[in-house]
């Protein structure tokens, strides 16, 4: 069976920075694969192209310029925040909001959105809510296990069922 709309896809794959000798940003294995479904629209689109046609025992490896994958850093990202709002009690909890840190923030739709610290300032804190991988190019290589007919339910959900369903990447 072929990877196409509407298949559930089993795969183990690597993702390295730039090309295949880039350095490795995330690694899946058979322990834990990626099991997902197909033209769900959830998938980055190029990613979808490079898979879809593949087959059980296949292996694949491809690169993504950065502007398929996460695009590239934008100024409009870089936001400056009043200090209030990570003050907890008037203080600001220096261990988790300091220069080149991670935090976990919600947009206006209440999702989170993770935002690095750039700076610190008397009345406000400078993040930036760019992709980590924006203005990256990618490289995806593994191997898929598994392809399988989606039931009615999983396309209808936009997403997988049962045991392997429900991890969110």
């Amino acid at each position: 069976m072929k990877i196409g709309k509407n298949k559930v896809v089993t795969m183990t794959y690597t993702l390295r920075l730039h090309d295949e000798r880039g350095e490795v940003v995330q690694k899946v294995d058979e322990k834990r694969p990626f099991v997902q479904l197909f033209g769900a629209g959830t998938l980055l689109p190029t990613f979808e192209e490079n898979l879809d046609g593949l087959e059980k025992g296949d292996t694949f490896g491809f690169q993504l310029m950065a502007e398929q994958a996460y695009g590239n850093p934008s100024d409009e990202a870089i936001i400056e925040l009043e200090k209030s709002i990570f003050e907890i009690d008037g203080q600001i909890d220096t261990d988790m909001v300091a220069e080149g840190k991670m935090v976990t923030m919600q947009d206006q739709h209440g999702n989170p959105i993770d935002g690095k610290v750039i700076a610190i300032k008397e009345d406000s804190v400078i993040m930036d809510f760019n992709h980590p991988l924006a203005g990256e190019d990618l490289y995806f290589s593994g191997s898929i296990l598994d392809v399988r007919e989606a039931s009615t339910e999983e396309v209808s959900h936009g997403h997988i069922h049962g045991p392997e369903g429900h991890h969110h990447h």
